[in-house]
């Protein structure tokens, strides 16, 4: 009965001691845990700064033994990348505009003037959104080669919008409903029909959505290999099909890879940061019923 007793108060005082230090022990978790998932990355900036030597050596080092800038200048002797960049930038900015704006009027429209023929036009952008994209790669090279856009711009702007439409309908529609139809009926009352409304009043009242679905429409098409690998040769070449040019059958050129990586993640990052209070204002605005 005594040991009981002693094994009652020994988990009573646990579990005080776990509520006693709760902040504490989950932001110990979150750090262990941020530093497994982002430690990839460090090793590649830091890779990125060793000499050329040092970073394809038999024994490699976690840290570098001495900092350099070699491989930096090394990708833009080697290759084009600031034309790749380029190409990369604007097929991703162009299609993400062209995504947002088309996923948001079709969204305003389903949200607002729901119907069954308009439930099964969601459903089916839903299924369109879920077929993998390895299965229609073959059609849409088929698709744009018989348009004559291969190796253009244009050409992954039509793919990447094709594919994040049904992405960007999808994600806006939980903004739009959670936007008071008030909003509608007002701006009809000061002279506005419904694309003006929708322009001057819901647009704006949706950047928080707008922010989040951009965001994630630019990552799609930034990150993008396979179509900018399948579609483009020289004139339209991406940032990531030219990072995979220093790995050949031969040699594997480390340095100046990961200072290519390093500068292709930075544009991404650096927005995401820029528009971080919208897009978790967005998320959260999109997933509560108002």
């Amino acid at each position: 009965m005594e040991s009981l007793t002693n094994t009652t108060q020994d988990k009573k005082s646990l579990f005080q001691w776990i509520r006693k230090y709760n902040k504490q022990f989950i932001g110990i978790i979150t750090t262990i845990l941020a530093l497994l998932f982002i430690s990839p990355y460090i090793y590649i900036i830091l890779t990125s700064i060793k000499p050329s030597s040092e970073a394809i050596s038999n024994s490699p080092t976690f840290f570098p033994r001495e900092l350099s800038i070699e491989n930096y200048i090394s990708m833009f002797n080697q290759m084009p990348i600031l034309s790749y960049f380029f190409n990369s930038f604007i097929t991703a900015f162009v299609s993400t505009v062209l995504s947002v704006f088309l996923g948001a009027l079709a969204a305003y429209g389903l949200a607002r003037f729901s119907s069954k023929l308009g439930n099964v036009f969601l459903l089916i952008t839903l299924c369109i959104r879920m077929v993998p994209m390895i299965s229609i790669a073959i059609p849409m090279y088929i698709i744009i080669n018989s348009m004559g856009l291969i190796d253009t711009h244009a050409a992954l702007i039509i793919t990447y919008t094709s594919i994040n439409v049904p992405f960007a309908i999808w994600l806006m529609m939980g903004f739009f409903n959670n936007i008071p139809k008030e909003f509608d009926e007002a701006a009809r009352i000061d002279g506005c029909n419904i694309f003006t409304s929708f322009l001057k009043v819901i647009l704006p009242v949706s950047l928080p959505g707008l922010a989040t679905t951009s965001i994630f429409c630019f990552m799609l098409a930034w990150n993008d290999f396979l179509f900018a690998l399948l579609l483009t040769s020289t004139n339209a070449k991406t940032a990531t099909v030219g990072i995979s040019e220093f790995l050949t059958a031969y040699n594997l050129d480390l340095g100046p890879m990961t200072a290519a990586a390093v500068s292709f993640s930075l544009p991404v990052m650096i927005f995401s940061i820029l528009v971080q209070r919208y897009i978790v204002s967005g998320m959260t605005l999109g997933s509560v019923k108002g």
